[in-house]
């Protein structure tokens, strides 16, 4: 496999990125994206920069996915068509649940396959099922839970009680 790195993102990837990211989506879930480019770059800057860390990766230089992910949640995590199951988006997770606060929740639209079974290989769990109205499919939210947080503890989001 080509040399991986996992790198911060910073302003100068953000073009790159949302070409990325949309291919992988369009990819992953089967459809086509009526909107600009821009108006996902700015979706990007105005939604997606301001409430998670992003991590970008590397192969060879060339970007070859992302993850947007707080403590919380994941946002987004896409690796390039063509480059899948070649252990990127498995270290992206990673990165995402080093930094959580011992579990993390997601969602992922139904048709795409090749997600759930990502994310199912790394212990996500369907835990609801919904329909997303903008995009008019149905979509799953997927927890996962570590080990020492599954042995009686469990995390709480921001102004949840237990």
């Amino acid at each position: 496999m080509d040399q991986v790195s996992i790198v911060e993102f910073r302003p100068e990837h953000a073009k790159e990125l949302v070409r990325m990211w949309r291919g992988s989506f369009e990819f992953g879930v089967g459809v086509t994206d009526p909107h600009p480019l821009e108006e996902q770059e700015q979706y990007l800057n105005a939604v997606v920069i301001p409430g998670n860390a992003i991590r970008v990766a590397l192969c060879d230089g060339h970007m070859a996915g992302f993850v947007a992910a707080s403590a919380f949640s994941v946002s987004q995590l896409y690796v390039r068509t063509g480059l899948h199951r070649r252990g990127i988006g498995s270290r992206l997770l990673e990165w995402a649940r080093e930094q959580s606060c011992g579990s993390l929740w997601l969602y992922t639209f139904a048709q795409n396959a090749g997600a759930r079974a990502f994310y199912e290989r790394h212990g996500f769990k369907i835990v609801a099922r919904g329909f997303e109205p903008n995009w008019k499919l149905e979509d799953l939210r997927y927890e996962w839970v570590s080990q020492e947080m599954s042995i009686g503890q469990r995390a709480f989001r921001p102004g949840e009680s237990a």
